[in-house]
């Protein structure tokens, strides 16, 4: 920070005027049921690991921790930690974890940075030569907080101008409510709390914590949604601003304006951010998300940001200001290093390139600047309507560009931003974004933008929005189309026959492939990260910091978030109904279970990566490589990598995912998941059924088209089985289509012995227990003696049992896949209870199938600790203290 502060004075900035000719300006922050401050529940409340999150922040900021203890003794005399918990003193640790999370205390706390720097500037506009004289002899002796910020005492001393001179005419109390009365006409913060009323009437303890924050806050309002019951039926709704008034010591209403009806139409961040946009004043609002900081130091050069909306950039003035974000969150865990390096190359290098070079700069999110009165003319800030505009800010920016506007980036000031730190909470959000930009293909505002931006500018437009997320689909299908066409040229024998013909020579097109896997690395998409780093820190720290996310399986963690961007992308493309889903910006100190992990990503990663490796393993047996595993291993590395990276990750960067007793009851909690029957209230993390109809649910509401494209990509399952048979050893390699044909006809025979044993079980196996076993042993005699005769009387031998594995399993896949596009067509038929027992079958079998490789590493000794240490430690060179976490003790306060 203080380096950058440094920097940034040297940068081209406007002159900053006085504070009463200043700008005025608001900030506008959305927030609905999030931590306000982290209650004393939540700080000690312990995993299965025995570590809160209290235990947790005093291991990540041991420094911060003591100089807080110094503090509560030196302030508060006391004497043991202990004693922190008492009721009069908690808040005071409450505030000291909250300032450390990702809570709505800590981001009004840092904007009201503002208001304190007006208060400081507005005097020193004021003060003559001798107040500051005087002003450094105090300065010289007072110390700054250990917040970064000077103490109370020293800025209502300011404030009070008691060190001003005598012979200036103006008295102290005077000046002081000039000055107050000053940074109050130029900044007011609006926390827009949608749900505060009901809060307030059910007695939450997030109002009481709202409430405290507007008593030590002086510039801070409150918005939301007042519900007043008029008669039995109807409701009027109203938009209500409330402050505390410190004269009468509670809360008070400002404002109060009728609405026509409820705002919960569309989208709820945006409709949150609208109702209460009529509240800000002045001539521009920042808008701020409920996971930012900001900072005292670029506090004071808000005034210089403020004047660049009076210069032209080209033809016009801004109408949008982009500023730089300080990621904060990169230091809790690798994973959230991680995004922290995507994030800065984000918000620095590519922004700046977006508005400066390629004028193609939307806005993608906060904390940008707005022009209020430009933009309470032309539609507002936000647009809510419900799916098409899940990803709300950037349509801020098309709105802006369509309507003339201009958009800009500033890099001398920067603010605060927390990023999620767990790999649930990435894929998340990556989710809602890939969902959101796969409607932006769909909306009306990228069609008119493609046809009014002149082709250079509309390309550029092109690559930095959704044809990133496009090329992420592309380079997913591509690996799919390699692997596919590598398997048909094994299967059919045509590769066989290239590389027997001296006519065709493809030396070529073994060098093309056999570099190709350099590419798939991913190692090129993460050269802006690396730029940048260069730009910010030089090659050689650059270099360093890379090497270091290397040993920490960074590589890993943005294959699999490929993955994730390409299928919710994809999957919004075909069907639409992208929807909002809440991430959580909580700390991750708690093991997610197995069946957690397989309901997030069997459909965006498990089943795909599965698929990659059925086709690995049917080239590795039939491709001719020349006989070198060489030549296999260069073709197909990159292949193995991301089909490993899809199924193994979240199991990687989840604490204390090798753990053999935690594995064991994940294994039997997967299992009780699987087997719940449920009933009509049931919740999907309870009973397999349910969540399996709401993953598939696009289906019921996707049109024609979608259902057409559903049914022609599953046909690709059925390759399998064209390609395999063939090369059993019954086949005797007879290439009539009547092969194929006949080999259906093991299908359904595998088809009618299944509901033979099911209609059994269903019937017998409680009441008529030996009968029940009896079908049993007899079918398992009748499929032994079958096996047995095609032994003996064909070609048959025992290795095409594992071969039809191959053949024959992902066909039952693709007629589930089909089954489920016709859905009401085979309940109508009654045959859909057959349909949900051998898809949860198939679930079983896949969980089992990624659940061994997890149970052999967590047998492994050693291997817990090194994915503990990989997951909590940013570098090496800070030592492994964090990993302390999980495999230190706690002190027991009872000895």
């Amino acid at each position: 920070r203080i380096a950058f502060f440094s920097n940034s004075l040297f940068m081209n900035m406007p002159h900053a005027p006085s504070v009463e000719k200043m700008l005025a300006f608001s900030v506008l922050t959305p927030y609905c049921s999030e931590d306000v401050i982290y209650s004393k529940e939540k700080l000690r409340v312990e995993n299965e690991d025995g570590v809160s999150i209290i235990f947790y922040l005093q291991r990540i900021f041991p420094d911060d921790w003591n100089n807080f203890l110094e503090r509560m003794h030196r302030e508060q005399n006391i004497k043991d930690s202990d004693e922190l918990w008492n009721i009069d003193k908690a808040r005071d640790l409450r505030l000291w974890a909250s300032y450390r999370g990702q809570t709505l205390a800590r981001t009004v706390r840092g904007m009201m940075y503002y208001h304190r720097a007006l208060q400081m500037l507005a005097y020193l506009d004021a003060v003559s030569e001798l107040d500051i004289q005087q002003g450094r002899e105090l300065l010289s002796t007072t110390s700054l907080g250990t917040d970064g910020v000077f103490p109370e005492e020293f800025l209502s001393a300011v404030s009070r101008g008691s060190f001003s001179s005598t012979g200036s005419g103006i008295s102290a109390l005077y000046r002081r409510s000039q000055q107050c009365a000053t940074a109050l006409l130029k900044f007011t913060y609006v926390v827009t709390c949608q749900i505060y009323g009901a809060q307030k009437a059910k007695k939450d303890t997030h109002a009481e914590d709202i409430l405290f924050l507007m008593k030590k806050h002086e510039a801070l309002r409150i918005a939301y949604v007042d519900e007043v019951m008029t008669d039995r039926d109807s409701k009027k709704f109203f938009s209500v601003l409330v402050k505390y008034d410190p004269v009468q010591m509670e809360e008070t209403e400002i404002y109060r304006i009728q609405l026509p009806g409820s705002i919960k139409l569309g989208e709820g961040k945006p409709e949150n951010q609208n109702h209460a946009l009529i509240f800000t004043r002045g001539d521009a609002v920042q808008t701020i998300d409920m996971n930012q900081d900001n900072y005292f130091e670029e506090a004071l050069k808000v005034r210089n940001l403020l004047q660049e909306f009076t210069q032209n950039y080209g033809l016009r003035r801004p109408q949008i200001l982009g500023i730089r974000e300080n990621v904060i969150t990169g230091s809790v865990s690798s994973l959230a290093s991680f995004m922290s390096a995507q994030e800065t190359s984000f918000v620095t290098l590519c922004q700046r390139v977006l508005a400066n070079i390629l004028k193609v700069r939307m806005h993608y999110g906060h904390p940008d600047v707005f022009d209020r009165l430009w933009f309470l003319t032309r539609g507002g800030i936000s647009k809510a309507s419900r799916v098409i505009n899940i990803s709300e800010d950037i349509f801020a920016g098309f709105n802006c560009t369509l309507r003339g506007g201009n958009v800009t980036h500033h890099e001398y000031i920067q603010v605060g931003k927390g990023r999620d730190v767990g790999l649930n909470q990435i894929a998340l959000f990556e989710a809602k974004v890939s969902s959101g930009n796969g409607e932006q293909v769909l909306s009306r505002d990228v069609y008119r933008l493609a046809h009014r931006l002149d082709f250079f500018r509309m390309l550029s437009f092109y690559y930095t929005t959704v044809g990133f997320y496009i090329n992420n689909l592309i380079v997913v299908l591509t690996v799919y189309a390699f692997l596919w066409g590598r398997v048909y040229l094994a299967l059919s024998g045509v590769q066989h026959s290239i590389e027997n013909s001296n006519a065709l020579g493809n030396s070529a097109l073994k060098a093309s492939l056999n570099q190709q896997f350099i590419v798939q690395l991913g190692i090129f998409t993460a050269l802006p990260m690396l730029l940048e780093n260069c730009l910010e820190h030089g090659f050689g720290k650059a270099a360093w910091d890379f090497f270091i996310m290397q040993l920490q399986l960074s590589s890993v963690f943005y294959t699999f978030s490929m993955g994730t961007k390409g299928h919710f992308f994809g999957r919004t493309l075909l069907h639409g109904g992208a929807k909002y889903r809440a991430t959580g910006r909580g700390f991750v100190v708690r093991h997610e279970k197995f069946a957690e992990n397989y309901r997030l990503y069997a459909r965006s990663h498990f089943v795909k990566g599965i698929e990659l490796i059925f086709l690995l393993i049917i080239y590795m047996s039939y491709g001719d490589n020349g006989g070198s595993s060489v030549v296999y291993i260069l073709l197909t590395f990159s292949s193995w990598f991301l089909a490993l990276s899809w199924i193994m990750a979240p199991f990687l960067f989840n604490p204390s995912g090798f753990d053999w007793l935690k594995t064991v009851d994940d294994f039997e909690d997967f299992l009780n998941w699987i087997w719940y029957r449920g009933g009509v209230l049931t919740k999907s993390d309870l009973c397999w059924e349910v969540w399996w109809n709401e993953e598939y649910s696009h289906l019921r509401t996707t049109g024609f088209w979608g259902k057409v494209f559903e049914i022609v990509l599953s046909l690709r399952f059925f390759f399998f089985q064209y390609g395999m048979v063939y090369q059993l050893k019954i086949a005797a390699h007879n290439k009539s289509i009547l092969v194929y044909l006949f080999s259906w006809l093991y299908v359904v025979v595998a088809f009618v012995i299944y509901m033979i044993l099911a209609r059994a079980a269903e019937k017998y196996s409680v009441k008529q227990h030996l009968y029940y076993r009896s079908i049993q042993a007899f079918v398992t005699i009748f499929v032994i003696l079958v096996i047995v005769l095609l032994i003996e009387f064909t070609n048959f031998e025992f290795v095409d049992l594992v071969l039809s594995l191959l053949a024959f399993v992902p066909t039952g896949w693709g007629l589930l896949s089909i089954a489920l596009v016709f859905r009401h067509l085979l309940i109508r038929m009654s045959v859909w209870p057959i349909v949900v027992s051998v898809a949860r079958l198939y679930e079983l079998a896949m969980g089992i199938f990624i659940l061994i490789p997890v149970a052999v590493l967590s047998w492994l000794p050693g291997f817990q600790s090194m994915q503990t240490r990989i997951l909590f430690n940013e570098a090496f060179s800070r030592g492994l203290h964090i990993s302390r976490i999980l495999t230190g003790k706690k002190p027991n306060p009872g000895y």
